[in-house]
């Protein structure tokens, strides 16, 4: 569908053939340059992207200290959950770490989309659900990793 296996994989994988169709009907192809900054921790969550090629650094702003990078993400993977989730605010931020080329929707319209078909509301959430729960356990990692002393953070 988009020339690559990027429908093979990732969101388009946990969809219905039909929810995949229709989501890419959606989007856009996009491009942004390394360093530019995707979105900001605290501001309005109105799209997401899918990764085709490059990589992405996810961040959190630690007060007195400069953003930290939790995780980068790739091609195949979603940028970006806050849309989905009242209020719709960013939980962190977005810095393209080298070019990259990704697949761009507008919140809106996936979550009409959503509406009309239940079917794929459900599998796009339980999808976007995995992702917050990796996010989660990533950033806490990292943080532990930065912030803790040694072997704070060891399995119990």
């Amino acid at each position: 569908m988009t020339g690559d296996s990027l429908t093979d994989q990732g969101l388009f994988a946990s969809l219905p053939p039909r929810g995949t169709a229709a989501l890419l009907a959606l989007s856009d192809d996009v491009s942004f340059a390394p360093g530019s900054r995707l979105f900001e921790e605290g501001r309005r969550a109105d799209r997401f992207w899918v990764v085709r090629t490059g990589t992405v650094a996810l961040d959190t702003h630690i007060p007195g200290r400069s953003p930290v990078v939790v995780e980068t993400v790739g091609a195949g993977e979603l940028v970006g959950w806050s849309w989905l989730v009242p209020p719709h605010v960013w939980r962190l931020g977005a810095t393209a770490a080298t070019a990259v080329h990704a697949r761009q929707f507008g919140a809106a319209e996936v979550l009409e989309l959503c509406a009309r078909d239940p079917v794929v509301g459900e599998a796009l959430a339980r999808y976007v659900a995995g992702v917050v729960g990796r996010r989660l356990e990533a950033t806490r990692t990292r943080l532990l990793d930065l912030y803790a002393p040694h072997g704070a953070g060891a399995p119990r």
